[in-house]
């Protein structure tokens, strides 16, 4: 397989990266977020080539990927919206954000039949002072509230 729009194969984007990891200790990991970082996702042909490079079984470099919440298994929306649902968050209204997503017709963890947006639910931004926080394409938002919740997915939509 190839990725989109590219003669580079999965396997050869995989191999690559795995190289420049080969000699640190627990490198599964990276070797995980840098193919993701490079593909968008870590793509089902890729297990049993990390499972080769790393010497593991594909159940367990599977267990990771799927463990992890961070690890895409098909790509992202173009928009990408992260609803901090940590403690402080939670307390300040985090869950009508949640109710506000799914009653738009999405749902945590998915993306648009579209692509245009994924929601993803994180258990920290690190923003607890405003929360509750969401994060889209890596920008920090907070004090969100279902107004702004709309804002942000309709922008997202019509993008």
């Amino acid at each position: 397989m190839t990725t989109s729009g590219s003669d580079v194969t999965v396997e050869n984007v995989v191999r690559r990266v795995a190289a420049r990891h080969r000699d640190e200790r627990g490198a599964l990991l990276p070797v995980l977020h840098a193919v993701q970082a490079e593909l968008g996702h870590v793509p089902q042909e890729a297990i049993p080539v990390l499972a080769d490079e790393f010497n593991l079984s594909r159940a367990d470099v599977h267990g990771v990927v799927t463990f992890y919440h961070d690890f895409r298994r098909e790509p992202a929306g173009r928009t990408v919206v992260k609803i901090c649902r940590a403690e402080a968050c939670q307390a300040l209204g985090a869950n009508g954000l949640v109710g506000y997503v799914r009653e738009a017709g999405l749902s945590l963890g998915g993306t648009t039949a579209d692509g245009a947006v994924s929601v993803e639910q994180v258990f920290c931004l690190g923003n607890c002072a405003l929360g509750p926080a969401v994060e889209v394409n890596g920008r920090l938002h907070g004090r969100v509230g279902p107004a702004e919740m709309g804002a942000i997915l309709n922008e997202a939509v019509s993008s």
